[in-house]
């Protein structure tokens, strides 16, 4: 498999201006285009108020004619609206007269008729067209005529856009110009800003990088906007949990400390002693065989006290406890109270186990160790309390209502007082009055084990007192509850 994929870190700030420039730059291209339109529009207004008046002008003559299609007739309209329509130094005017029929009756034959039907007469009516190649705005109308035979006529006066093309230029370069001053300092005062609003993160970072590595103290949020105070108080509980994560690993030192430095001493002492007494040849042979049997003894303690530790570790590695495989828990209990049959034996107790054949039960999705581990503490638990001619079951139960995957170890030992049933699976935790020896750390092991699986453990009574029944030693009930949905079937 090829190197992960690294992603690339994004600036908080870059992508805030860029969110708040990128519409700004592209709504800049739409306004300048909405100006242009809307220029023309205003262009149009004045130029064609002038054009309507010498049209209805032009219209006034055409109405007055009593033959305008008369050649001498059309002459002298055709004079009189030359003097009328005198062309400027920019644009130039053209006109037109035509029947209802669309015969030209006097002006430029050019001129295209409008693609309306005629209407009221004198009703004013403007398009744009073309003269060739030449853009031209059109002013028409309908007159009635004086002659019989014509009762309406066609008005045409059509000017160049040379006047409206110039107005809406220096309009457009009144809007647009200042636009080109505006747009580069709306980008240096947003810049500005997210620089301004970003300052208290900077500062933020700035006291966190100054804090000593062994500060867990709270972030103080009185200064922090409050769009980052759920940042800071999210931090501050991490904190806290780390602050408490760390206390109870300092405590967890101290105590295992402790716990080896018993057999420790206890094993350098009785080395100590057997050097002296070979030193000075007083030894005898038994007070050696007691030395190295004393020294045995606190070896194997303090190797018992290491392995716990080490068990304990591994139940509270988060990454191991994820990588789950089938188990058959029944398997596993059948084989650890196979393993501790001698011990069993050697103290005279009564170890079983109830449960059923393989594959009876669900595969539980876990981590084999620690599964393996759990069980393991929990026998051995169950041995070191109960005395001799005594008993321990240790019985894997199918749930019927298909829920859970129980595993029970019961013991026929003195029990666990109610106020106690918390504190024993605490780590170095010890029953008051118990002389057994162990380090106190199986139960809190199993705790943890448990907590990687989802699973809840329980102490109870073996068995309970009961009116009429003889006064006997009630036992414990550990009882294990694997839920089902993390079980493979």
């Amino acid at each position: 498999m090829g190197a992960p994929i690294q992603r690339e870190q994004r600036s908080l700030f870059g992508e805030i201006l860029d969110w708040m420039l990128a519409p700004l730059l592209l709504l800049w291209p739409m306004s300048v285009a909405l100006t242009w339109l809307v220029a023309q529009s205003i262009a149009n207004h004045p130029y064609d108020r002038e054009l309507g008046e010498l049209l209805r002008t032009l219209a006034r003559q055409v109405a007055a004619q009593p033959a305008a299609g008369a050649p001498a007739q059309r002459q002298r309209f055709e004079h009189a609206a030359a003097q009328l329509l005198r062309p400027d130094d920019v644009d130039s005017l053209f006109f037109q007269v035509a029947d209802a029929q669309g015969a030209v009756l006097a002006g430029d034959t050019d001129l295209p008729p409008p693609p309306d039907a005629p209407d009221n007469p004198g009703e004013l009516h403007f398009r744009d067209a073309t003269i060739g190649d030449e853009a031209v705005r059109v002013a028409y109308l309908w007159v009635p005529m004086a002659s019989a035979g014509q009762p309406l006529a066609l008005v045409q006066l059509a000017e160049t856009l040379g006047k409206r093309s110039r107005l809406a230029t220096e309009i457009i370069k009144g809007v647009i110009l200042p636009q080109f001053v505006i747009l580069p300092l709306a980008v240096l005062l947003v810049w500005f800003a997210l620089v301004r609003g970003i300052r208290p993160l900077s500062e933020l970072q700035r006291r966190i990088r100054l804090r000593e590595s062994s500060d867990l103290s709270p972030i103080e949020d009185r200064h922090v906007p409050e769009e980052v105070a759920p940042l800071v108080a999210s931090i501050n509980d991490l904190l806290a949990r780390l602050d408490q994560s760390i206390a109870a690993q300092r405590h967890f030192l101290a105590d295992a400390a402790h716990q080896l430095k018993t057999p420790l001493a206890g094993l350098r002492t009785q080395a100590e002693l057997a050097a002296c007494e070979l030193a000075s040849g007083q030894g005898d042979r038994r007070s050696l065989e007691h030395s190295l049997q004393q020294i045995a003894l606190s070896s194997q303690r303090a190797a018992h006290t290491v392995n716990q530790l080490l068990a304990m570790a591994r139940a509270e590695d988060k990454e191991q406890a994820l990588r789950r495989e089938p188990v058959d828990l029944a398997a596993v209990t059948r084989e650890a109270v196979r393993d501790f049959v001698p011990l069993a034996l050697e103290r005279r107790i009564d170890l079983g186990f109830e449960g059923p054949e393989a594959g009876g039960v669900p595969l539980l999705a876990g981590q084999p160790v620690l599964v393996r581990e759990l069980v393991r503490n929990l026998i051995d638990n169950a041995l070191q309390y109960t005395p001799a001619g005594g008993t321990v079951t240790a019985r894997v139960t199918p749930d019927p209502f298909g829920q859970v995957i129980v595993l029970q170890v019961e013991d026929s030992g003195p029990g666990i007082p109610a106020h106690e049933r918390d504190l024993v699976f605490q780590a170095f935790y010890r029953g008051q009055g118990t002389l057994v020896d162990g380090s106190g750390l199986g139960l809190a092991i199993v705790q943890e084990i448990a907590k990687a699986h989802d699973a809840e453990v329980s102490v109870t009574d073996a068995h309970p007192p009961r009116p009429g029944r003889p006064a006997s030693p009630p036992g414990a009930l550990f009882t294990v509850r694997f839920p089902l949905g993390g079980a493979m079937p």
